[in-house]
């Protein structure tokens, strides 16, 4: 089969964790039935809206017999990582197509050029390593697009999408904050490429922390780190970067302490030992400017 037969003929399934999105699920939901590749199944679990993104969710499953809503009670509050985490399992399990290819976590709030997943698609038949994959994240500022910045081996949590033989073989997503660092990270232990792909641009209608505020979404970041197993001395070094970004010092410091805090209140670390070994020892070559995924 061609490389272009490979793309066309992928099968893929979404999974879409959403809570109170009114505001832009419509164009998400536009981006997706546009698709000049659809997906086989499309599950969006609403996780305890308290405006109308679940009822307009409702309207397009009637419309197109691949989406599928779940509705789950309100738990009274955003949960990051672990809450979303247990909103796409809820979904994940819900799934009835047992044979795709590609699994794509999705949010709401993202918007999606007609191509998004045929163009994603074909670097994933280029390279028969790359295991994760996505495109760049841009949010609008003064009616610009601005990218939100990160590692070229990090695809944003909002746009993921793994291949099902990367997908068995790093077991998942860990159901912690943390999730969309720990799977590319075992994904390249485990000899697989991850990758985001900087031609293909994607629109972040809500800025990332924009729920949470810049403090609590620092803390958050800093509590991620520790749960993954990042090493101190490279905390310490991406803190004393942070304090020159914007937002300037309080995101280093929300940072450093959702991190020391989690020895502080001794909160569990991924049970992956390997795991951590191999982050802390790429994590120290990139502090001695020596090859590592940091590149």
């Amino acid at each position: 089969m061609s490389m272009s037969e490979q793309r066309d003929n992928a099968k893929y399934v979404i999974v879409s964790p959403v809570r109170d999105e009114e505001q832009y699920i419509v164009k998400t939901l536009e981006s997706v039935v546009r698709q000049t590749i659809q997906p086989t199944e499309w599950i969006i679990v609403d996780d305890g809206s308290r405006d109308r993104t679940g009822q307009i969710a409702d309207e397009y499953a009637k419309q197109y017999p691949w989406i599928y809503v779940l509705h789950k009670l309100d738990r009274g509050r955003r949960v990051p990582g672990s809450g979303v985490m247990e909103a796409f399992y809820s979904g994940y399990k819900s799934l009835k197509s047992q044979d795709w290819e590609f699994i794509v976590k999705l949010d709401g709030d993202v918007g999606l050029a007609p191509d998004y997943f045929e163009k994603c698609f074909d670097h994933f038949a280029k390279d028969p390593r790359l295991g994760i994959g996505g495109g760049r994240m841009y949010r609008i500022k003064n009616d610009r697009l601005e990218l939100e910045d990160h590692p070229v081996f990090h695809v944003r949590g909002p746009i993921k999408l793994y291949k099902a033989a990367c997908w068995s073989a790093i077991g998942g997503l860990v159901k912690a904050p943390g999730w969309d660092t720990a799977d590319e990270l075992k994904a390249n232990m485990l000899g697989w490429r991850t990758c985001s792909f900087p031609e293909i641009e994607v629109i972040h209608y809500r800025p990332t922390g924009a729920a949470q505020g810049a403090w609590k979404d620092g803390i958050k970041n800093g509590r991620a780190d520790y749960i993954i197993g990042y090493h101190p001395l490279f905390m310490t070094a991406k803190c004393l970067k942070r304090l020159f970004q914007s937002p300037y010092i309080i995101d280093a410091i929300a940072h450093a302490y959702g991190f020391i805090t989690g020895y502080w209140k001794r909160i569990p670390q991924v049970e992956d030992r390997a795991l951590i070994r191999y982050i802390r020892g790429q994590q120290i070559r990139r502090l001695f400017f020596m090859e590592s995924i940091w590149k």
